[in-house]
C-alpha cells in the first residue's frame, strides 16, 4: 500500500509540474493575427492552412479570410497553404499582424488528372495519359470542340478535310482500332459516357484528358477500345461572394483558299471544248466571303461551399459556299455544393444546345470547277443567232423547266448555281444533357458516390429538290423527304471508393462500383415526289407520288442494355513505386445469347527512379509500363439477331387491293447467336521525365496493338446451312460474325520546354510527333468464311464504276492502293500502262499515314501574348480524282473544264478516257501553319474590371505540299457514302471535297468582378 501510494504521490507532483511548465510557457507566448488574401483578385481565401513550421499547431482563415494564432518563442515562421495556390513561408520576428497574398499555382492545379471514375495525381499516373488545360487549346474560330485538340496530343489524330462548316471532324487515336465497329474515341463529359460533342460548346470546356492506351481505357471496358476523351468543363469558385461575368466576343472573314488551277475559258475552246459565247467563272459564282460571329458570356461565382457557372454561347458561321450555315446555341449551368462541413456533396449539371445547319449539295462544289467556262448562268445569257420568235420559245422552255438557268440534257452537266438555289438540306439538332451526382464521406478514408445521367440527342433533317431542278426533281417534279432520329442514353452508376496508409508509406487507393447504361434509339422518314408548287419538306402530302423512286416511308426503334460491375486498385509506396490494377465485366444485351458477357482486366506499373539514384539533370525519371484488354461493342444491337426489312408490296386480290395489299418482310441479315465481343489487347511501355528541375518536361511512349475477333458483315450464299446457327439455313445474302484479326504498332513523343528567356520574351514550345506502323490485317475469315481481300473505293462516273482501287489483303496493311504502273505517254498522247490485267496490278502505296506531328508555340512580351501552332503528317498517299477524271482531253471529256497540271495543256494532250494508275496518286505530306493568335492585355484602371483582352488571328494561314488536290489533309474513311463512312477506302479526295476557307478572325474578351 505504501509503495502505492508514494507512486500516486509522485505522478501527482510529475502533472503538476507539467502543467505549471505549459502554463508559463503559453505565458511567454503571443497571439499574432492577420488576412489571407487572393493576389490576383484581391479577395479573401476562407479555408486556408496556416501552420506554424515544424510542429502539428495551426488554424485556418475564417470566411472572411483572417485568422489567429499562438507563437512561442523559438517559433521561427507561418507556413500558408491553399488547394490550388503556391505555399508561402513567412518569418515569425516580432511581426503581430501579417497581411498575406496567395497566388494562384497553375501546375498544382494540373497535378489531378482525370481518369475515369475518380482523379489521381499525375505523379502516380502509369498509363499512356494525356492532359491538356485550357491555357493550351488552339486559338481561333472552332465550330467543333475536337478541334481545340488539333496537334496537340501525340497518337490523336483530329482531321476535317475541306472546310464546312456543318462537317464533323474525324478522330482517330493511335490509327485504326476497327473497321467493323466504332473506330473514333469514347467522349466522356463530366462523367457523361459517350457525349455528344455537340453538347458542349469549346468555351466551356476547363480541360481534356486523354486515355490512349488500353490500361486506361479498361475501366470504360467495351466503349474504351478506340480511346477515351474526358472533357471536364469549367467550373464557379467556392470563395464568399465571389463572382465573375466574363464576355468573349469575336468576329471573322473567311475566304476560299487553294483553288484548283483550271482552263481558262479561251484555253478550253482551244482545246476543243464547246463554246456557248459567256465567260464565266463558276467558283466566283458560288463563293463568298463569309462573315461570322460569336459571343460567350458565362457567370461563375460562389459561396460558403457552393460554386456554379451559368454560360450562354451563340456562334453563327457561314461557309465560303453560298448556301451553307450553322448556327448553334449552346447554354450550361453547373452547380456544387458541399453540406454536412463538405463531407456531402452535391453537384448538378445541366447542358442544352440547338443547332440549325443548312447545306448544299456537294456537288455543287465539284460542278463549280469543271462545268464549262463558256456557259452562262442563265438562259438568257446565251446568245446564239436566232430570231425572237425562237428566243421567246428557248426561254419560256427554259423558264418553265429549269427556272430560267441554263441547263443542258448532257450526261453528268449541271449548272452548280441551280443546285445551290434548287436544293436545300437541313438538320435542326437537339442536344440535352442532365446529370446529378452526390458524394458523401463515410468516414475520412470510405467515400460513396453515386451518379444519373441522361443524354438526349435529336435531329430532324429535311431535302428539298425544286419541281424546276433538273438534277434530281426534274422528271420527278420535285421531292422532297424528312428524317426524324431520337438517341437516348441513361446511365446510373455507383461507386464507393476506400483510401488508406496500409502500411509505413505504402498507399491504397481502391474503388468498386457498378454501372448500368440503357440505349435507345427510334427513326421515322417520308418522302414524296410530283409536287404542282414548290412547298419544300414542310408539306409531304403536297406530293403526289408517295412510293417508288424518291418516295418511301419507314421507321425503326432499338433498345439495348448494357450492365457492368468494375474495381481499380492503385498502390503508391514512398511516392517512388506505384502500380494499379482493374477490372470490368459487363453484360451485353446486343450480342448473342451464348456471349454476351466478357471480362475486361488491366495493370500498370512505373517508379520515379530519381527518388531512388541520383540522376544528374533529370528531376524526373519514371519509367512505366501496362497491359490492357477492353472490347467493342457492335454498330446495331440488332445484328446478332438477323435483321428483317420491308420488302415488296403484295396485293392478294388484284381486283381489291386497298383492302388485300400488304408489305411483305425481307430478312436483310442471317442470326449469329454465337456474335461476341471485338478484344483489343494493348501493351505499352512508356516514360515520363523532367530534366533541370523541370525545366524540359515530356513522355515517350511505344505501344503494340492486337485486336481480334473483328466485328464484319461477310456475304454467304443463301440456301447453304448456318454454321452459327446450327440446325437452320442462310436466308439471307450477309451475316456479321467476328471474322479478322488485325495487329498495330507505334511510337509516340511529346516534349514541353516552360519559359524559354529570349530577353525579354517569353516563349514556351512543346512538340510531340507520332510515328505508326500501320494497321495490318492478320486474318479475314472465320470457319467456312473466308476472304482473302476486300475491295473498296471505286472512282466513280464516268467509265470507273467498277474499278476498286483500294484492296485490303490478309497479311498486309488496311488501305493499300492497288493498280498499274503510269509509264508514259505515247505520241499521241495515250497511257502507257505498266499493265491493263487486274491479276497484274502492282502495290502501289497506303493511304495512311506513317506519322503526324505539332509545334506548338507560345510567346509573351509584357502585356504581348502571341501562340501558333504548326502541324503535319507524312508518309500517305492520295488519289487526286479531280486529276483523275479532268486532266484528260479525250472526246468524252471536253464537256467538262481540265484542271491544269503537268499534263494539261501541253502537247501532247492526254487523250486517253480517265482510268486509274498511280499518275493519280500524290503524296499528301504537309505542313500547315494551323493558327496564329495575337492578343494584349489592356491595364484597366477600373477597379470592377479584372480582365481586358484583345486579340486578332488567322487559321489555316499556309500549307506547304506537293499535293494539287484541295486538301491534303488525312483521309481515314472514304465519304463518298456520307451517311456510311469507309474505313476500308482511306486516302481518297473525292470530287465534291469543300474548298478549304482561310479564316480571319478578331476579337475581345472582359471579365467583370
Amino acid at each position: 500500500m505504501r509503495n502505492y501510494l508514494q507512486k500516486v504521490k509522485a505522478w501527482t507532483i510529475a502533472g503538476l509540474l507539467m502543467v505549471i511548465s505549459i502554463g508559463a510557457a503559453y505565458a511567454q507566448g503571443r497571439e499574432v493575427t492577420g488576412t489571407v488574401l487572393d493576389a490576383t483578385l484581391k479577395d479573401p481565401l476562407p479555408g486556408v492552412t496556416v501552420l506554424i513550421k515544424g510542429t502539428t499547431r495551426g488554424t485556418t482563415t475564417d470566411l472572411d479570410g483572417k485568422f489567429s494564432i499562438n507563437v512561442q518563442p523559438g517559433d521561427q515562421s507561418l507556413v500558408f497553404s491553399f488547394v490550388g495556390f503556391t505555399a508561402q513561408e513567412v518569418a515569425i520576428g516580432n511581426q503581430s499582424v501579417f497581411n498575406i497574398e496567395l497566388a494562384e499555382d497553375i501546375q498544382s492545379l494540373q497535378e489531378a488528372v482525370v481518369i475515369g471514375y475518380g482523379t489521381q495525381d499525375k505523379k502516380e499516373i502509369t498509363s499512356a495519359v494525356t492532359n491538356v488545360g485550357a491555357e493550351q487549346f488552339n486559338r481561333g474560330n472552332f465550330p467543333n470542340p475536337a478541334q481545340l485538340l488539333q496537334g496537340k496530343v501525340a497518337g490523336l489524330s483530329v482531321t476535317r478535310p475541306g472546310g464546312n462548316p456543318n462537317a464533323d471532324a474525324t478522330l482517330r487515336l493511335r490509327g485504326i482500332s476497327s473497321f467493323g465497329a466504332t473506330q473514333s474515341p469514347l467522349i466522356v463529359l463530366d462523367g457523361v459516357i459517350g457525349a455528344s460533342l455537340d453538347a458542349v460548346d469549346p468555351n466551356d470546356i476547363e480541360s481534356f484528358d486523354v486515355l490512349k492506351d488500353a490500361s486506361a481505357a479498361a475501366i470504360y471496358g467495351t466503349r474504351g477500345a478506340a480511346g477515351v476523351i474526358l472533357i471536364t468543363t469549367k467550373r464557379g469558385s467556392s470563395k464568399k461572394g465571389y463572382a465573375n461575368v466574363t464576355l468573349n466576343t469575336f468576329g471573322s472573314a473567311e475566304t476560299a483558299s487553294n483553288l484548283i488551277p483550271v482552263l481558262s475559258p479561251e484555253e478550253f475552246v482551244a482545246r476543243g471544248g464547246f463554246d456557248w459565247g459567256s465567260r464565266t467563272d463558276w467558283r466566283d459564282e458560288i463563293l463568298q466571303t463569309a462573315y461570322n460571329g460569336t459571343v460567350n458570356a458565362s457567370v461563375t461565382g460562389g459561396f460558403d461551399n457552393t460554386n456554379y457557372l451559368v454560360s450562354v454561347n451563340y456562334r453563327n458561321n457561314d461557309g465560303v459556299v453560298k448556301g451553307t450555315n450553322r448556327e448553334t446555341l449552346n447554354t450550361r449551368f453547373n452547380f456544387n455544393h458541399g453540406a454536412l462541413n463538405n463531407r456531402l456533396r452535391m453537384n448538378v449539371s445541366l447542358a442544352y444546345t440547338n443547332t440549325n445547319t443548312t447545306d448544299v449539295n456537294g456537288e455543287a462544289v465539284r460542278y463549280a470547277t469543271i462545268y464549262n467556262p463558256t456557259a452562262p448562268v442563265w438562259e438568257s445569257g446565251y446568245n446564239p443567232q436566232e430570231s425572237s420568235q425562237d428566243r421567246e420559245a428557248r426561254l419560256a422552255l427554259a423558264n418553265r423547266r429549269f427556272g430560267g438557268y441554263f441547263q443542258r440534257d448532257l450526261f453528268d452537266y449541271f449548272n452548280p448555281v441551280a443546285l445551290i438555289n434548287q436544293q436545300q438540306f437541313t438538320n435542326e439538332i437537339k442536344s440535352a444533357i442532365y446529370s446529378y451526382r452526390l458524394e458523401f464521406d463515410l468516414t475520412d478514408k470510405i467515400t460513396i458516390a453515386s451518379q444519373f445521367s441522361e443524354d438526349r440527342f435529336s435531329r430532324l433533317s429535311g431535302d428539298w429538290y425544286s419541281w424546276q431542278d433538273f438534277n434530281v426533281g426534274f422528271g420527278r417534279s420535285g421531292q422532297a423527304g424528312q428524317r426524324q432520329f431520337d438517341r437516348t442514353t441513361s446511365i446510373w452508376n455507383g461507386t464507393i471508393r476506400y483510401e488508406n496508409e496500409i502500411f509505413d508509406r505504402m498507399n491504397f487507393t481502391f474503388l468498386a462500383g457498378g454501372e448500368t447504361q440503357i440505349f435507345k434509339e427510334r427513326g421515322f422518314n417520308a418522302s414524296a415526289t410530283r409536287f404542282l408548287f414548290d412547298q419544300s419538306y414542310n408539306n409531304l402530302g403536297g406530293g403526289y407520288v408517295r412510293f417508288g423512286n424518291g418516295a418511301d416511308i419507314g421507321s425503326f426503334a432499338t433498345n439495348a442494355t448494357l450492365n457492368s460491375v468494375f474495381g481499380r486498385a492503385n498502390f503508391n509506396y514512398n511516392n517512388t513505386y506505384f502500380f494499379s490494377a482493374s477490372v470490368r465485366a459487363e453484360t451485353y444485351s446486343g450480342f448473342g445469347k451464348e456471349n454476351q458477357t466478357g471480362v475486361f482486366p488491366a495493370f500498370s506499373a512505373g517508379a520515379d527512379l530519381t527518388q531512388i539514384f541520383d540522376m544528374g539533370i533529370f528531376s524526373n525519371f519514371k519509367p512505366r509500363v501496362s497491359y490492357g484488354i477492353v472490347g467493342q461493342l457492335p454498330p446495331s444491337p440488332t445484328l446478332a439477331i438477323g435483321l428483317f426489312q420491308n420488302g415488296n408490296r403484295i396485293a392478294l386480290d388484284a381486283d381489291n387491293p386497298f383492302n388485300n395489299g400488304f408489305v411483305a418482310p425481307r430478312q436483310v441479315g442471317n442470326p449469329n447467336p454465337q456474335l461476341k465481343w471485338e478484344t483489343t489487347r494493348e501493351f505499352n511501355v512508356g516514360i515520363d521525365y523532367g530534366v533541370w528541375n523541370g525545366k524540359v518536361t515530356g513522355t515517350l511512349d511505344v505501344y503494340s496493338r492486337k485486336i481480334s475477333d473483328l466485328l464484319f458483315q461477310a456475304q454467304v450464299s443463301q440456301g447453304f446451312p448456318n454454321e452459327f446457327d446450327p440446325g437452320n439455313f442462310y436466308s439471307a445474302g450477309t451475316i456479321w460474325a467476328n471474322i479478322g484479326d488485325l495487329s498495330q504498332a507505334g511510337i509516340e513523343f511529346l516534349v514541353n520546354v516552360n519559359n524559354v528567356k529570349l530577353g525579354p520574351v517569353n516563349w514556351t514550345p512543346s512538340f510531340n510527333f507520332t510515328m505508326y506502323r500501320r494497321t495490318t490485317i492478320d486474318r479475314i475469315g472465320v470457319g467456312s468464311i473466308n476472304l482473302p481481300e476486300i475491295r473498296r473505293a471505286t472512282p466513280g462516273s464516268p467509265g470507273q464504276n467498277n474499278n476498286e482501287i483500294v484492296w485490303n489483303r490478309v497479311g498486309q496493311e488496311v488501305g493499300r492502293f492497288y493498280g498499274p504502273r503510269f509509264l508514259g505517254l505515247t505520241e499521241r498522247g495515250e497511257y502507257i500502262l505498266s499493265t491493263e490485267r487486274p491479276e497484274e496490278f502492282e502495290d502501289l502505296g497506303s493511304g495512311l499515314p506513317s506519322g503526324d506531328f505539332g509545334f506548338s508555340n507560345s510567346f509573351t512580351y509584357g502585356k504581348w501574348d502571341m501562340n501558333f501552332l504548326l502541324r503535319g503528317s507524312w508518309g500517305h498517299l492520295i488519289y487526286n480524282s479531280f486529276r483523275g477524271f479532268y486532266e484528260n482531253a479525250d472526246g468524252a471529256s471536253n464537256t467538262w473544264n481540265s484542271v491544269i497540271t503537268k499534263n494539261t495543256p501541253i502537247s501532247p494532250l492526254v487523250t486517253s478516257t480517265p482510268t486509274f494508275s498511280d499518275l493519280y496518286l500524290e503524296r499528301g505530306d504537309f505542313m500547315r501553319l494551323d493558327n496564329l493568335q495575337i492578343g494584349y492585355n489592356v491595364a484597366s484602371r477600373s477597379s470592377s474590371i479584372s480582365n481586358f483582352r484583345i486579340y486578332g488571328g488567322v487559321q489555316n494561314l499556309f500549307t506547304i505540299t506537293q499535293f494539287s488536290g484541295v486538301d491534303p489533309e488525312v483521309r481515314w474513311t472514304d465519304n463518298q457514302d456520307p451517311f456510311n463512312p469507309d474505313p476500308l477506302a482511306p486516302g481518297i479526295e473525292r470530287r465534291n471535297t469543300y474548298f478549304v476557307p482561310r479564316i480571319w478572325t478578331a476579337g475581345l474578351t472582359i471579365t467583370f468582378k
